[in-house]
């Protein structure tokens, strides 16, 4: 049965990948260039398993494509202050304010469901984008389902294909991953080649 289970994992993983918007994906990789270019900071914005996923990103972006980038989620004191003293709402937002949010910077988020207010799901990242837009800051995403308020909000954004509906959240979070390597390694963002590669083999 596990064997079973695993092929046709893959196989359900492999159609989600063929369904991927690859225009999506070049505007993502050129509007973070553009971020670069323009002097700006990026911020990686998650809850959950996304909050993994954002400080592994940001490791990248700045590794290997020299973007000045952070996660609020990696200084896990100041976000358990804010969520403690000033709610789970605003603790994106509020950490964003303090760090000086400006025109020039962008967030890129990553979410299953992208945030919803109607639903009052992921607030923290609903009122981190609506502060974003009040700034004219760029907003990107790679998310799932419908993209939610990123899917509504961003400049560009990568929707993961909800074409499983059982397995939306496992599929969209390891497709995230997928997706940033992607963008890392584009010639749009890469400056810094990776060990391995240059170790040849």
């Amino acid at each position: 049965m596990n064997q079973v289970f695993s092929v046709r994992f893959l196989a359900e993983t492999q159609e989600i990948l063929k369904e991927l918007d690859w225009q999506s994906i070049e505007a993502v990789a050129h509007g973070l260039a553009g971020i670069r270019s323009g002097g700006g900071r990026l911020f990686i914005l998650g809850v959950g398993g996304s909050a993994g996923h954002a400080s592994h990103a940001v490791n990248d972006f700045r590794k290997i494509c020299d973007l000045e980038s952070y996660a609020p989620t990696d200084n896990v004191s100041e976000l358990t202050a804010r969520v403690n003293d000033e709610g789970w709402e605003t603790s994106f937002s509020n950490w964003l304010k303090a760090s000086r949010l400006a025109a020039k910077d962008g967030l890129l988020i990553f979410s299953v469901g992208g945030g919803d207010r109607e639903k009052n799901l992921s607030m923290n990242l609903v009122r981190a984008i609506d502060l974003a837009k009040d700034v004219g800051a760029k907003v990107y995403g790679i998310v799932g389902k419908q993209g939610g308020h990123t899917g509504k909000m961003a400049d560009a954004c990568v929707i993961v294909p909800p074409i499983f509906p059982d397995h939306v959240t496992p599929h969209t979070e390891g497709i995230c991953a997928v997706v940033w390597h992607l963008l890392v390694t584009h010639p749009a963002l890469k400056v810094q080649q990776t060990t391995w590669e240059l170790r040849g083999q």
